[in-house]
């Protein structure tokens, strides 16, 4: 493809768009299950964030927490963030009120009994998970929705630890839940025509931008930005610092790099004192404490403006690690290296049948995680590229990990001159 211009990848990603709300085999009166009351199972960042979406709808909000503790914190939280819309002149006063007043605070599963939709919102633990779905199974009504937020975990496993499988869906929504447009609803191996129905008519309610995807761990978005990921400590361990990569995506267009996404986030999600993870670097930060934004040091050091400055320490602790002699790399290669295995691992979902079709993709990637607009999406970049391009750098990445071995798709795809944008595998499967 020669260099599209503006309009075209505009004409592009509005129609991607719109395509990402048709669902092949699903008829457009398919019946929707009625949603009045929603129940959510978590008061903290994404629970609240989550409920915030539906009491802003008009939706009544049902939010269970462990403790009082946490329920009046969580519910804290969400007044807080809609008086700053208030504040700011985005509605008056008495819809603050309006919205708080569709919020009922609970501290027992139990009490979601008569819930149309109950959302889990709690932290990525399967276990944790299967105890909350086997509970809900017991005591939801005939007929309500039962969904889980989790980011990549089985929604197969999950499901199975209820005796209505086809009432389970994964509602992946972004953080900040309240904020971020993407919902990645994730259709189970049993999740009924009308669940799936019912769910993308709540996503317009809402007003979010949804993709219907399947289980793999990561689902799309994820499984895609984890590729990118181990890309980005590989080349670390290779001598280029972390602040050199996070540039290179900057220049690409991301608004955060990996390094600089991880420090906003926390180091310390998954992580605990003493812990031995596959990441020693990022263990080593924490136990000094440098755990990112919040301590104010974690890959960067952080000015009293938050803004990020390369740090000596890291550095140290890089080359104590890798035994790695800090090295310079064209921000080309570095955004080759990191790019063209998302484009390799989007080729494999959608191989694997995870996926509608290749603008999904893009969709999920505009909308979730910063993807520049002028590049399309990751499909889209592809088209812009080559598959060539793309197939020499994965051959070489390849042998260096068979994990990030060519796609089957992506050498076709380099034979015969097609495109990324125009891959047809079958559409989603389950």
């Amino acid at each position: 493809m020669t260099n599209p211009t503006t309009e075209e990848i505009g004409d592009y990603i509005a129609e991607a768009g719109k395509l990402a709300w048709e669902v092949p085999g699903l008829p457009e009166d398919t019946p929707k299950r009625a949603i009045k009351t929603v129940g959510i199972i978590g008061a903290g960042t994404m629970g609240g964030g989550i409920a915030m979406n539906f009491a802003t709808a008009g939706y009544n909000v049902r939010i269970v927490e462990t403790t009082q503790e946490a329920l009046d914190r969580g519910l804290k939280v969400v007044r807080g963030n809609y008086q700053r819309s208030s504040d700011k002149g985005r509605f008056p006063q008495e819809e603050v009120e309006a919205r708080m007043d569709r919020f009922d605070g609970r501290l027992a599963i139990d009490d979601l009994a008569d819930c149309d939709l109950v959302i889990e919102a709690v932290f990525e633990d399967m276990e944790l998970k299967r105890k909350i779905f086997t509970q809900l199974d017991k005591v939801m009504k005939k007929g309500a929705i039962l969904a889980t937020n989790t980011s990549a975990l089985d929604i197969d496993e999950i499901a199975s630890m209820t005796k209505r499988p086809e009432d389970v869906i994964g509602l992946h929504f972004f953080s900040p839940a309240n904020v971020m447009k993407l919902l990645e609803i994730v259709r189970a191996k049993h999740t009924a025509d009308d669940v799936v129905a019912t769910c993308m008519n709540l996503a317009k309610d809402i007003n979010k931008i949804a993709a219907l995807v399947g289980v793999c761990p990561g689902f799309v978005g994820n499984r895609i930005l984890f590729a990118r990921q181990k890309q980005a400590n590989k080349l670390v361990y290779q001598g280029v610092m972390p602040w050199d990569v996070d540039a290179a995506l900057n220049a690409f267009g991301f608004k955060m790099g990996p390094f600089q996404m991880s420090d906003l986030a926390g180091l310390d999600i998954g992580w605990s004192k003493g812990a031995k993870t596959e990441n020693p670097i990022r263990d080593a930060l924490c136990e000094i404490d440098r755990r990112g934004q919040k301590t104010g040091a974690g890959f960067y050091d952080y000015d009293e403006n938050r803004r990020p400055v390369p740090s000596a320490v890291t550095a140290k602790i890089v080359k104590d690690i890798t035994g790695a002699e800090p090295r310079e790399m064209s921000q080309d290669e570095i955004i080759e290296i990191c790019i063209y295995p998302m484009i390799n691992e989007a080729v494999k979902i959608l191989e694997e049948n995870k996926a509608q079709r290749p603008s999904d993709i893009d969709v999920v990637w505009l909308n979730g995680y910063g993807w520049p607009p002028d590049k399309g999406g990751p499909m889209y970049y592809g088209d812009i590229v080559g598959p060539q391009a793309v197939l020499d750098r994965m051959e070489a990445l390849g042998k260096e990990d068979p994990e990030f071995a060519p796609a089957e798709t992506l050498r076709k795809l380099a034979k015969t001159g097609g495109k990324f944008t125009e891959i047809d595998t079958g559409g989603l499967k389950v």
